[in-house]
Order: structure tokens, then C-alpha cells, then sequence
């Protein structure tokens, strides 16, 4: 007779590897973001009794109104591995369009209005045509854009700003409806439910996602890359558009120095929502956590009385760490 013996499965233990893997998965996703602006609030909330009012709490709404649209568009640009730098410049020209257009030239505000978004879409076809047809990178050819289009802004007025808009037209961003939502804040979130219908749903938007991984498996796969490619930056260009007109609205004038710098912000919004640089990764889910974030984070330090030179050196440290972030995800993958 003989007598076998088993020992015991050996208990399976995380090993370091392991956590690195399921910590990279938290960060890569909406998750790490979204526990990243509770923080922040729960922060501001203790630093200031101003924060967590209901004033307080519309203002950042309106104040993230510009910035998700661009970072919608800028979403689609990064997640097919390209970039625009261009963005505060063509929304400053399309301003500029639409304010010389209605008062120097006497066109009715609604057709202004469309020439501003036409403006903003040739200048991201511009882009486009400049990265698809010529070979320039994506930095290059907006960087290239950014001075043209600040300098044709200028150029128009000769550095002047106008001022001055019908009382419908600034009330698209003043009149509030249901008590909270102005007519800008609706259209906000219209273009993210359609932008995050189409990058899930449509063949389109898992096409982006593709060309982003690799340009020329997309290419053999049978996806019109170079189509695809300036198709988003024209995107891109139009939205840019629109935020201008919002800006307008807001503002109650057109200036051809309007939102100098705020690419900064906007790529550093879909950075923060888990986009990646090299494109191929990225949603509109993530982008949303990521314009919260930075629309909290200058709202706070504005309720802190922080100086706005001091405000740029946070931005840039943010837009650093999430670079940093994006480093190491892709070092875990």
C-alpha cells in the first residue's frame, strides 16, 4: 500500500508587479481623475466657505464652458496621436471675424456667427492639409497657425477690440434656465453627449482610436487615414470657432489678445482625463473629469486670492504631473 501525498497550493500573494498593474489600470482610467478632483474639492471645500456654494458652484460651470469645448475637439486630435497649439489663436480670429463682420461691415449677428465658425473650421483644415499633404507634424503646423491666426486677429482691428452686442446675443450666456443652465452651458453638453456617442458607437470614432495606435496598421486595415486625420483638425478648427462666438457672448466684445494661453489649459484638461500624448487612448468621459479639474483649481486659487503669476506656475506644475502620468503608464504597458 503506498501513501501519496499533496501539499497544499502554495497562497498566491500580490507580488509588487501586480499592484503596479492594477494601480496603473486605476490611473489610466476615469477613476484615477475622478478621486483626483474629489480631492481637490474636499481641499477647497475645508480652505474656503466660498467654494462649495451655489454661486460659486455656477460660475465654474460657466467658467468651463470655452474650455470643454475645446478640449472636446482637442480629444479627438490627441487620441490620433497629433496636437494643436493653435486653438486660442483661431478662437481669437473667429472673435474678430464676427465682431468686425456684425459692426464694420453691417452683416446680421446670426449670419456673423456662422462666418466665425467657417473661419475657425478653414483654419483647422489649414492644419490639417499642412499635416496630411506636406508631412509637417502636428506641433509645427499649428505652431505655424498659432502666430498667423493671433496675427490676423489683430491685423483686423489693428490690435483694437469692439465692443458692444445685441441683448439676445449676450444673454446666450447670462439668462439662466431651470435656475442653473445658460443656453452656452446646454450646448456644452450636447457636443459632449454627441462627441462621446461617436467615439463608442460610430465606426468613425473607433477609427480614431486606430489611426492614434499605429497610422499604417490603420492604413492597411482600409481607414482613410490622411481623410480621418485632417477631418479632425477642421473639428478641431470649428469648435474653436464656436468658443469664440461663446467667449463673445460672455464677454460682451471681440479682442484680438482673447485666450492667450489657454491651449496650455486644454491640453492639459484631456491629459489629466487619461488621453495620452501618443495618441490611441483617450474619451470624452475622462475629458469632462479633466476640464473639472482645472476649472476647480483656478476657481480655488482665485477664492484663495492667489496671485495669477503664481496661478501659472501651478498650471504648469499640473500640466507636468500629467505628463509624468502619462510616462508611466505607458512604462507599465
Amino acid at each position: 500500500m503506498s501513501i501519496t501525498s499533496s501539499a497544499a497550493p502554495p497562497v498566491e500573494t500580490p507580488t509588487p508587479s501586480r499592484f503596479r498593474q492594477r494601480l496603473g489600470q486605476v490611473i489610466s482610467g476615469t477613476g484615477g481623475p475622478l478621486i483626483g478632483l474629489l480631492i481637490l474639492c474636499l481641499a477647497l471645500f475645508i480652505a474656503t466657505p466660498y467654494f462649495l456654494t451655489v454661486n460659486n458652484l455656477l460660475n465654474i460651470l460657466d467658467q468651463v464652458t470655452i474650455l470643454g469645448i475645446l478640449a472636446l475637439g482637442m480629444t479627438f486630435v490627441i487620441v490620433t496621436g497629433g496636437i494643436d497649439l493653435s486653438v486660442g489663436s483661431v478662437l481669437a480670429l473667429a472673435m474678430m471675424v464676427l465682431g468686425w463682420t456684425s459692426h464694420n461691415a453691417g452683416w446680421p449677428l446670426p449670419v456673423s456667427i456662422l462666418a466665425a465658425v467657417i473661419v475657425g473650421g478653414l483654419c483647422g483644415l489649414a492644419n490639417g492639409l499642412g499635416i496630411t499633404l506636406t508631412k509637417l507634424p502636428p506641433f509645427i503646423a499649428t505652431l505655424a497657425m498659432l502666430s498667423i491666426a493671433r496675427g490676423t486677429a489683430n491685423v483686423i482691428t489693428d490690435g483694437q477690440q469692439i465692443v458692444g452686442y445685441p441683448d439676445w446675443f449676450t444673454g446666450l450666456s447670462t439668462e439662466r434656465y431651470f435656475g442653473f443652465l445658460t443656453t452656452t452651458a446646454i450646448v456644452l453638453i450636447l457636443l459632449l453627449v454627441a462627441g462621446w456617442a461617436f467615439m463608442r458607437y460610430r465606426p468613425g470614432g473607433r477609427e480614431l482610436y486606430a489611426i492614434g495606435g499605429s497610422p499604417e496598421v490603420a492604413r492597411l486595415a482600409g481607414i482613410g487615414v490622411k481623410k480621418a486625420t485632417a477631418g479632425v483638425y477642421v473639428v478641431m478648427g470649428v469648435l474653436a470657432g464656436l468658443a469664440g462666438v461663446v467667449l463673445a457672448s460672455r464677454l460682451d466684445s471681440s479682442q484680438p489678445s482673447a485666450a492667450v494661453g489657454i491651449e496650455l489649459d486644454v491640453i492639459a484638461a484631456v491629459v489629466i482625463g487619461g488621453a495620452s500624448l501618443t495618441g490611441g487612448v483617450g474619451g470624452i468621459p475622462g475629458t469632462i473629469v479633466g476640464v473639472l479639474i482645472i476649472g476647480v483649481l483656478r476657481n480655488g486659487l482665485n477664492l484663495l486670492s492667489v496671485s495669477p503669476f503664481v496661478q501659472q506656475i501651478v498650471i504648469g506644475v499640473v500640466i507636468a504631473l500629467a505628463v509624468m502620468v502619462d510616462v508611466l503608464r505607458h512604462r507599465e504597458t
